[in-house]
Parts: C-alpha cells; structure tokens; sequence
C-alpha cells in the first residue's frame, strides 16, 4: 500500500522538479528540453571516453613508433611483421590499460548511484548512466577477452562490485555493477545477464542486487533489479528471476 501510495505521489509526466534551487532548475531544464540535455549529458561522456581509449592506446602507439623508426630502412616484409607485431601487441597492452584507467573515472559517481525510483529524467539517473556508459566503454572493447580471469574480477571490484571469496564470473552482460553484490563462492555462468535496474510503469527504478554464498546462476539466466538471491541457490539456464523476487536458501529456481 505504501509503496502504490509513493507511485501515486510521483508523476513521472511532470516537467517541473520538486527540488528546490540550482538542483531544481537544472532538473526542470532537463525534462522540458530532453534532447538538448542529453547532448550536454553525451558530451562529457564522449570526452571521458576519449581520454580513457587515447591513454589505454598510448603505450601501443609508443612501440608502434618505436618499431617503426627500427625498421624504417629494412625490408617490407620486415616492415610489415614488425609493425604488425607491434599492433597486436599494443591492443594486448590497450586491454590491460584501460581496465585500470575507467575505474578511476567511475571513482567519483559510485557515491552517488543509489536506488532510485521516479522519472528517466532525473539528477538521480545521471550518476547511474555514467558509471553504465564508463562499464559498456571496457564490456564491448576488450573484456570479453579477459572473461572469466582474475583480470575481470578485479575490473568489477574496481567498479564498486561488492564480491567474496573464490566468485567466478564467465559473463560481460553486467550492468550497475557498484550495486551489485555476490558472495563467497557464486558463480556466474556464460552469457547470464545481471543488472540493478529495470524499468516499470514509466519509471526508472534503480535496486541493488543480492546473491548470497555459494549460489550458481546457469547460462543465460536474466536477473533483475531489487533480486535477493539465498545461500546455495541454483538459478537454472534461461531462467528470468524478475524484479523483487526474494529466493530462499538452498532453492533451485528457473527451468525445470
């Protein structure tokens, strides 16, 4: 009852924030001019993006010219290997780069990502899809080569991912990963899809995610905003756990 009472009190239609001064007129400028705002909103975005590719890139460009200048009187073959060698090498080095250079630039939004409910266009929203739009740059450039490894556990770590002990990841389909939680000894199988938001109603609704000790989530199961997952769970393939579902211990859950 409360909770329909809440939904009543926000009108996700409403142009005018209820906030109160800078915030509230930056807030009412964002929903009565969306596509302006969200060009200002790419911009930064597409700038942070830049920087991190362009300084992950840097160490590879510093052999490529390197290797260039070695070879420059040698033959073409000689020319061509070398600076082959040295591109394959600086995507190697690209990878290991940039899996350590977003978390620095996601650093300051994880305090502000926090469960949310209410309008897409909201002050509340923009945190949350930065620290995504910063996640998605590393998931579709290099991590699907590093997963699973201790290389992308640690990027998710870095990213405000809350994990025990022995956790095995085998799935870049993560989103909100600051609001994710797994304990010791979860395992995440290929190509599942965890994520700490949904959308219902209009709203935007922005959850944590909780999967406790020892759980197995199976290959492509889909696990949503607001889940609390028990200790020694089995989340079977292709199963969809919706949001707010509570699953006890030692359940098994999905496809039968």
């Amino acid at each position: 009852m409360e909770e329909k009472k809440k939904e009543k009190d926000i009108d996700i239609n409403e142009q005018s924030s209820k906030k109160s001064g800078v915030l509230g007129l930056l807030e009412t400028l964002l929903r009565k001019l969306p596509n302006i705002s969200y060009v200002f909103l790419l911009s930064p975005i597409l700038i942070m993006f830049v920087i991190c590719v362009g300084a992950s890139l840097t160490p590879g460009a510093l052999i490529f010219l390197k290797v260039e200048e070695l070879t420059r009187d040698g033959s073409v073959l000689l020319r061509a290997f070398g600076l082959g060698c040295s591109l394959g090498l600086g995507f190697f080095l690209y990878g290991l780069t940039i899996i350590f250079i977003v978390p620095l630039f996601n650093l300051p939004f994880i305090p502000f990502v926090r469960s949310y409910r209410g309008p897409w266009f909201s002050l509340e929203s923009i945190p949350w899809y930065i620290h995504n739009a910063l996640t998605y740059l590393v998931r579709y450039t290099i991590l699907d080569l590093m997963t699973p490894s201790p290389i992308n556990l640690l990027f998710y770590k870095m990213m405000g991912m809350k994990m025990g002990k022995n956790v095995m990841i085998n799935s870049t389909n993560i989103s909100d990963p600051c609001l994710i939680e797994l304990d010791d000894y979860v395992v995440i199988g290929g190509s599942a899809s965890l994520m700490a938001h949904y959308g219902m109603k209009g709203y935007l609704i922005i959850d944590k995610l909780v999967i406790g000790k020892g759980t197995t989530v199976g290959l492509n199961a889909n696990i949503m905003g607001g889940v609390r997952i028990g200790e020694k769970c089995t989340i079977t393939p292709n199963a969809v756990v919706l949001p707010k579902t509570v699953i006890p211990d030692h359940t098994k859950y999905g496809i039968e």
